[in-house]
């Protein structure tokens, strides 16, 4: 995950590599956990991406992928969810 300094907050830029994915977004506290509000484009490499400009903050998120959640490979930070599963956590600065 990549973040930017921007006047309104931060742009962060979500980043997942699933080359035999077809369809990917990410739901997070930030969305209220819609799948379909921020889907991501694949690239030439395989890996799906969006940006997304968030204000200050600690965030819960997972990427929906082909109709399954499945969590960050590279996120460090979990907390558990409601569904006895895990959460990532993002803090934006």
């Amino acid at each position: 995950m990549k973040t930017t300094k921007d006047k309104k907050g931060r742009k962060v830029t979500f980043s997942l590599l699933a080359p035999q994915a077809k369809n990917v977004s990410v739901g997070g506290s930030f969305n209220d956990w819609n799948p379909d509000s921020h889907p991501m484009k694949k690239d030439k490499k395989g890996f799906w991406k969006v940006s997304i400009l968030l204000s200050p903050g600690t965030y819960q998120y997972r990427f929906f992928v082909d109709g399954a959640w499945e969590n960050d490979p590279e996120c460090t930070y979990m907390t558990e969810n409601s569904f006895g599963t895990l959460n990532c956590i993002l803090v934006v600065e």
